[in-house]
């Protein structure tokens, strides 16, 4: 893929899962960067710490919603109290394997997220999710 991102956030306590999602990222060869945090609070630090005088700013998060610690729902509560230069212009997709409607209708009432899709992430889905937010093509 010519176009890069520069950062993808994957946020989800699943080894197998993020495994699989970082060989579908990979395979795109669609971001100069993976990053993966197990839970939302991980992710919410990761997001806060200035690094080279820089916060790190991913250009995509993938969200999942049922983690320890902190799920998703609440890691939106606190995404939305950081600066605007900790967010940046951050695609939030929850990826999830929730089948519950309210999640679905939930997740497309808040401002923060911009979509809402259900695991597993495939190449397709990714793809599709590039070209809609980030005007990827082939």
């Amino acid at each position: 893929m010519k176009n890069k991102l520069k950062s993808i956030l994957l946020v989800d306590d699943d080894d197998a899962t993020n495994f699989l999602h970082k060989m579908v990222i990979k395979k795109l060869d669609c971001t100069e960067e993976i990053v993966v945090k197990n839970n939302g609070e991980e992710a919410i630090t990761y997001l806060r710490t200035l690094k080279d005088g820089k916060y790190p700013q991913p250009n995509l998060i993938l969200l999942d919603i049922n983690m320890p610690v902190m799920n998703g729902w609440e890691f939106l509560q606190e995404y939305k109290k950081l600066d605007k230069n900790q967010m940046a212009e951050t695609v939030v997709t929850m990826l999830t394997t929730s089948l519950n409607p309210d999640d679905k209708e939930r997740s497309f009432s808040l401002n923060e997220i911009n979509d809402f899709m259900s695991k597993p992430l495939t190449v397709e889905m990714l793809k599709d999710l590039l070209d809609r937010f980030f005007l990827f093509s082939d």
